[in-house]
């Protein structure tokens, strides 16, 4: 069989090197448009690439993906992170698991990953063809016929489509009558400016609770002040969940914060109260409560209103309601968005209505196959992303 690969990302290479390996007799294809392959691989992860997450429970893996994780749970069951983590350690990519249950290689660089899939696919005689951007795809009797911009007609046997969040292909697919579920971004910051944070980037809290207001969006986790407002585990579980109603805000919302989850209003205004007791001639600024960064908690009295040498025995009722309703709901404003890192995801893509999810193929049209993020598939960060395209690639290369 000659099969095209179209997408030289992670999904891509994923499907092209099993699908030689399974039936060394294929002839695999992968065109990638630009001029380099595995990109994102390259700098994801911060540069070290998150290569999965050790959830090994389908059930609960799913719960990390906003969009398509009911249709995930069966592929799961048949390739999920153990098998990730097993293909790579087999092809001599050693992996760790840190606290947080995100995999990365022992070498901390994404180079390794990138090393690992080149090599693979060259052992396994896949050929990459670099600058080669389908202009047109077609049904050809039992074939496909793929127009590149920069060459003639080439017919295959099976397409695999794996460009990830590629404008010009979902262009391509609607116009063989595939529904795209329109794109809009996922897993980005809050922009923010407000003088509670003025100044504190790098400044983290170990675990908070948000949810936006006017609507059903709440996370809990880790949160994390930038120079554009904040971020971490927390923020960007919203920005995921929360992808296609906050792009409906204009990205425009009002962002509420427990920074002590256990505590409420009443418990919040107690421990203050006695701290006031405990501390009555110390200064309050120098006494941060509920855990809360020492440079937070200045800005936050400086915020309020409150002098630099204030004594805790000096507080009113007043200034402790205060100070406790910033505890446990403090409300921010968000102006707009920026992306995370660099690290770009989708929500959106190919209608899984129109797959056939236990083989990856289209519904439309046969020998046709999706693999990575064209489909409307996308994942919380910590590697789930990348599973899902090791997954869905997986899965491709089996039924083709």
């Amino acid at each position: 069989m000659e099969i095209a690969v179209v997408g030289g990302g992670a999904a891509g290479f994923f499907a092209a090197i099993n699908m030689a390996e399974k039936n060394p007799a294929n002839r695999v294809y992968i065109f990638e448009k630009t001029g380099k392959t595995l990109q994102k691989v390259k700098i994801s992860g911060g540069g070290r690439c998150n290569v999965t997450n050790a959830c090994f429970s389908p059930s609960a893996l799913i719960k990390n993906y906003p969009r398509g994780g009911k249709e995930l749970a069966p592929l799961f069951r048949r390739f999920q992170p153990r098998d990730a983590i097993q293909w790579f350690e087999k092809r001599g990519v050693r992996l760790k698991t840190e606290p947080d249950n995100r995999v990365f290689p022992v070498t901390d660089s994404s180079q390794t990953i990138v090393d690992c899939l080149v090599a693979g696919a060259h052992r396994a005689g896949v050929a990459v063809r670099l600058h080669s951007e389908p202009a047109s795809l077609e049904p050809a009797g039992e074939k496909w016929k793929i127009v590149f911009k920069n060459g003639g007609p080439q017919l295959f046997d099976a397409v695999v489509m794996a460009p990830g969040a590629s404008k010009s292909v979902w262009n391509i697919l609607e116009s063989l009558g595939h529904r795209i579920v329109p794109p809009v971004p996922s897993l980005f910051t809050f922009n923010i400016s407000d003088g509670r944070l003025k100044d504190l980037q790098g400044i983290s809290f170990p675990h908070v609770k948000c949810r936006i207001a006017g609507a059903k969006l709440e996370a809990e986790g880790p949160a994390l002040i930038t120079h554009w407002g904040l971020s971490g585990p927390a923020i960007l579980k919203l920005s995921a969940f929360g992808a296609r109603e906050l792009a409906g805000k204009d990205y425009r919302f009002d962002l509420s914060i427990n920074f002590s989850p256990g505590l409420n209003f009443e418990s919040a205004r107690a421990e203050l109260e006695l701290l006031r007791r405990r501390h009555p001639q110390k200064f309050v600024r120098n006494i941060p409560p509920f855990g809360l960064p020492a440079r937070y908690w200045q800005n936050l009295l400086a915020y309020c209103g409150f002098r630099e040498d204030l004594q805790w025995r000096e507080a009113g009722n007043k200034q402790f309601n205060k100070l406790a309703e910033e505890t446990v709901n403090a409300t921010f404003h968000a102006s707009g968005k920026s992306a995370f890192k660099e690290e770009f995801v989708t929500c959106g893509g190919v209608d899984l209505a129109e797959v056939n999810m236990q083989t990856m193929e289209s519904r439309l049209f046969p020998r046709l196959f999706f693999a990575g993020e064209v489909l409307n598939i996308d994942a919380v960060t910590g590697g789930f992303n990348f599973q899902a395209a090791w997954t869905t690639a997986w899965v491709a290369a089996q039924a083709v």
